[in-house]
């Protein structure tokens, strides 16, 4: 068996050497992309230096306590305000530019206005209270993000402040998915004897969707030789296809040799549990090129393991992301075990469904590989080394759900 980690090392590097087709698109249509190249901030931002609070913008020095003050300009958010006069205030409101010769903001708060529309201070103030620097947040030049991030709704909001109306993008991969096997029934159909209902394509679909990646679905592939090399051919086009079933050696398990058929294909048993057959290679398409291909276990809970753990960072990789972006192993965190695992596997790392609140992780009782509800009923993983026993109140690696799907 080959370990988790260098299979890893073996299968995503080749996503990375890919060449990446890129498109311009606008900030509005931007969300979920991954930048193709860095963007360059060509302003500061603030671009001016401004007041952090409603108040009075002053000149420190001309400060004495209990001395009346002039009003002399009213300063809002917008507006192009006029030089200090010496011995005077400004009416200043947060957002606004400071006036030339104010060197500090007094809040409204700390003043008093009298009768004659003066105002007194109750406190003194030092140079450069309550304003905003110039470039504080962004400075002219900058690079405000990397070549291969994946942009959320923050990304996008940070690339509006800076005024860029468009952004250079990798094209969204389109992914194939289908899932093989007699037994599977659609949802909604009447379930016959020895047949279950098909989920690992919901789940499937529901992730790359989320990736804001297009998802091309076959659906259910029967047991038959002849109708898997079919339904692999048909999508050869896609950037990458995902099969669930038939990757193992027994008589119905037909993806392996399809896969030989129409491609080429590597395949390991993984020492993780769940999700020790993994399948990857390429399917040939008729124009020439290639479309990857991983194939998964059936059971519900190793696909979805395998899919996330292997899988999501390899499809990432390929549309451009940034390797430190997809790497799970980085963002793992130390938790401790509310629980006790006392016959750990010796062959194989584990990853446990557990549900981590204030740091302390609880065990989802049955850790079967084809019980679902043990990932909606949990927050994320477990990691466990081959043969490492578990004593309540221990440290223990983590991964929430939460950090796999970034």
């Amino acid at each position: 068996m080959i370990d988790l980690n260098d299979l890893l090392e073996q299968v995503w590097p080749i996503a990375a050497q890919q060449a990446m087709r890129t498109e311009s698109v606008e900030l509005k249509n931007a969300l979920s992309r991954v930048l193709a190249e860095d963007v360059v901030s060509t302003l500061n931002v603030p671009q001016h230096d401004n007041s952090g609070m409603d108040g009075y913008a002053v000149r420190c020095a001309d400060l004495q306590p209990g001395q009346p003050f002039r009003v002399s300009q009213r300063v809002p958010a917008g507006s192009s305000p006029q030089h200090l006069q010496p011995g005077t205030v400004a009416r200043i409101f947060t957002g606004a530019p400071i006036p030339p010769g104010a060197d500090s903001v007094i809040m409204q708060e700390d003043a008093v206005v009298n009768d004659d529309a003066s105002v007194t201070f109750n406190a003194l103030s030092k140079p450069g209270q309550w304003i905003r620097r110039a470039g504080e947040d962004i400075a002219s030049g900058q690079v405000v993000l990397s070549k291969g991030t994946r942009l959320d709704a923050i990304h996008v909001g940070l690339l509006a402040s800076i005024g860029v109306p468009a952004v250079t993008v990798t094209k969204r991969l389109k992914v194939g998915v289908m899932v093989t096997g007699s037994e599977l029934q659609s949802p909604g159909e009447v379930l016959q004897p020895g047949q279950i209902y098909n989920s690992n394509e919901y789940v499937w679909c529901g992730l790359l969707e989320s990736m804001n990646m297009e998802v091309r679905s076959v659906g259910i592939v029967p047991d038959n030789f002849e109708a898997t090399c079919t339904a692999l051919q048909s999508l050869a086009d896609c950037d990458a296809v995902i099969s669930s079933g038939g990757v193992s050696v027994g008589e119905e398990d037909h993806v392996k040799p399809a896969i030989e058929k129409v491609g080429q294909l590597r395949s390991w048993k993984v020492a993780m549990k769940p999700g020790k057959p993994i399948a990857f290679g390429h399917i040939n398409r008729p124009g020439g090129g290639q479309s990857w291909f991983f194939g998964l276990p059936g059971n519900p809970v190793s696909s979805a393991v395998a899919f996330q753990l292997i899988v999501k960072p390899f499809l990432g990789l390929l549309e451009g992301q940034a390797r430190n972006e997809v790497d799970w192993r980085s963002r793992m965190r130390k938790v401790k075990a509310d629980f006790a695992w006392s016959k750990p596997d010796s062959r194989r790392e584990e990853f446990l469904r557990v549900d981590v609140q204030s740091d302390k992780a609880g065990l989802f009782a049955n850790q079967s590989s084809g019980v679902l509800t043990s990932l909606a009923s949990s927050s994320g993983l477990i990691r466990l080394a081959k043969g490492q026993q578990v004593e309540p109140g221990g440290w223990v690696d983590y991964v929430s759900y939460q950090d796999l799907m970034k």
